[in-house]
């Protein structure tokens, strides 16, 4: 029982694609969120949908608290859905949660606010237990964003 890997939320992704035509907008700048989960999650990216949602299913327990964190994570801003030579990146600024006190992150569950259920769409794993005393959680995304779906 633990965050082990990073991945995409399966049922939502193809809610997407399929006749239910999810309207996950990942260019937008204010409907997607990143919190903060403790490796007591397991996660399940072949979940239905109704479970693969934050305040859902795993995702209804053991988010982060403390000081300088509000409970459903912070808003990703300056993102950008782009593609190219067969690669479609999805990306935002990088996160960060400052003048905070937190115990034990260790996944970062990016997910649409605007969509209820709250539609998760992806895990990033941080690799191990971060914590801060009155200091600054920064999560600096990869430069090759988010991440990207080889279409091609």
């Amino acid at each position: 029982m633990a965050i082990s890997s990073s991945g995409l939320f399966v049922a939502n992704i193809v809610d997407v694609f399929d006749t239910t035509q999810l309207a996950i907008d990942l260019d937008s700048e204010t409907n997607n969120k990143v919190a903060l989960f403790t490796n007591s999650v397991t996660p399940d990216f072949n979940a239905a949908a109704a479970s693969a949602a934050y305040g859902a299913g795993v995702w209804n327990a053991n988010e982060v608290s403390g000081t300088g964190y509000t409970a459903g994570g912070a808003t990703l801003t300056s993102t950008t859905f782009t593609g190219s030579s067969g690669v479609a990146t999805f990306d935002a600024a990088d996160s960060s949660w400052s003048t905070s006190t937190i115990t034990g992150a260790r996944g970062a569950l990016i997910y649409a606010n605007n969509l209820t259920p709250k539609a998760a769409i992806a895990l990033v794993t941080l690799g191990a237990d971060y914590s801060t005393s009155a200091g600054t959680l920064s999560i600096t995304w990869s430069a090759s964003g988010i991440f990207y779906l080889t279409l091609a």
